[in-house]
């Protein structure tokens, strides 16, 4: 037997992918977990954490590099949170996240789907329409970047290759201002200090909203901020101050004030125009989210008879787009801002058969259920942990001849999926898209129909 403890060395095979994008081998018996590996591959593997199933470890020599293999093209990579898959051709990202939704949908979903590739982005760089950066002032100076992996210590990142070069711009303008007129960054530890984060939204017109997150409501030299950034990015809309003075890790404070130009920018998607402030939920990915939208459209297979309810609608996006092709949608939410934001968005678009109020799951049966109400379709696009236990059976009791799930991890969806076969609803097709190219995650939407 092999001597498996800490710092052993040993020769193993890269047989698959965690849910993280980690490399899965086999040692005796025992699982063995190793970033920035590749299936097909051959590693010496240095052992740096063992249990009495698992292992972790890092490879310290490739023996047998895959064809997939590339040179990342980040200098961050591997010491910043963010990326998982640079090491990697695209294709085979696409394959390994193809394979992680097929393998929960059988092992947790117990239901064996012919599943389609993934739909990959036309671009997988530059795609994100919103950047949160945490500040820090510590031993290696000012950082304005991403948190390292499993920290809350702040890598310095002049770029990022997800991140829109305006971003980039505007980032480096701002640090350029903390240090000439020595803005204090936050200290988590004390509580002292002023900038916390450094948050920017972008659309598809080239325009940018920058927001300061600071422990405190008044910013020093905003008019020097101000012409900086307006000098860095010529798109810049508006400039605005969120006070955040709690000790918490929630980035944004409930307390804005708009410092120059306005407090939101507009974006199109699916044909329809949406307004966004800081606060509101919008897909980081635009082109992949018109992608994702018109699969749930699809698998929804509207005629302009139906009623539909869509569940976690947030502000409306799906709503609206559903809405274009049915008799009447209701959207449910249970952030109240979001609803209003839904409510505005149904007005600037002229859709008069969406409505939306603020409530959960069971609430939103309820009321349909003392109107007389049946939803022929529902569609539910829940947060990371899924349908919670009693929802399935609600939407169930419904009786609706389709239900089209998005989900953002296909572990929960499997999970839910399994609770739905229980209760008469059986998964028909599924389609992975791919919102956040070069990192673990994925999207998926599964329809569900009711067993013959």
């Amino acid at each position: 037997m092999a001597d498996i403890r800490k710092n052993t060395v040993h020769t193993l095979d890269i047989t698959g992918y965690t849910a993280d994008g980690m490399g899965v081998a086999r040692l005796e018996g025992r699982v063995v977990f190793a970033p920035y590996t590749i299936q097909g591959e051959r590693w010496r593997v240095r052992l740096e954490k063992v249990n009495k199933n698992v292992a972790w470890g890092r490879g310290v020599e490739l023996l047998l590099p895959s064809p997939e293999r590339i040179q990342p093209d980040c200098p961050q990579y591997g010491k910043c949170g963010g990326c998982q898959f640079r090491h990697m051709s695209y294709e085979e990202e696409l394959r390994a996240k193809g394979r992680r939704i097929a393998d929960a949908l059988e092992r947790v979903g117990h239901v064996k789907l012919d599943l389609p590739p993934v739909l990959g982005a036309e671009h997988p760089d530059r795609y994100r329409n919103k950047v949160q950066f945490p500040v820090s002032q510590g031993k290696r100076g000012l950082s304005v970047g991403y948190y390292r992996p499993r920290s809350h210590d702040v890598l310095d990142a002049p770029d990022c290759p997800l991140q829109p070069e305006s971003v980039t711009r505007l980032r480096s303008a701002f640090k350029d201002w903390m240090q000439e007129y020595s803005i204090p960054a936050y200290n988590e530890g004390t509580g002292e200090g002023l900038v916390r984060h450094l948050y920017i939204r972008t659309n598809s017109r080239n325009e940018s909203l920058v927001c300061v997150v600071a422990n405190g409501g008044v910013l020093p030299f905003g008019g020097e901020l101000i012409q900086a950034l307006r000098r860095a990015d010529p798109g810049l809309i508006g400039l605005v101050l969120n006070t955040n003075i709690r000790d918490t890790n929630v980035i944004l404070g409930e307390a804005y004030a708009v410092l120059w130009g306005r407090d939101w920018l507009e974006e199109e998607l699916c044909q329809l125009s949406f307004r966004l402030s800081v606060p509101s939920f919008f897909q980081i990915n635009r082109a992949q989210t018109q992608r994702l939208y018109s699969i749930a459209l699809d698998f929804a297979q509207l005629t302009g008879t139906e009623t539909v309810l869509d569940l976690y609608c947030g502000i409306g996006t799906i709503s609206l787009a559903l809405a274009r092709r049915a008799r009447r949608v209701v959207g449910a939410e249970i952030v109240p801002q979001a609803i209003q934001d839904a409510k505005e968005n149904a007005v600037r678009n002229g859709i008069s058969n969406a409505e939306f109020f603020c409530g959960d799951a069971g609430t939103v049966a309820r009321r349909l259920a003392e109107e007389g109400i049946r939803p022929h379709v529902i569609s539910v696009d829940p947060p990371r942990k899924g349908l919670a236990p009693q929802v399935p059976a609600i939407l169930a009791d419904m009786a609706p001849d389709r239900i089209v799930y998005v989900s953002c991890d296909p572990a929960t969806l499997a999970r839910d999926v399994d609770r739905f076969s229980q209760l008469g609803y059986h998964a028909a097709k599924a389609q992975g898209v791919d919102l956040f190219p070069r990192t673990a995650h994925v999207e998926t939407v599964v329809l569900l129909v009711q067993n013959p």
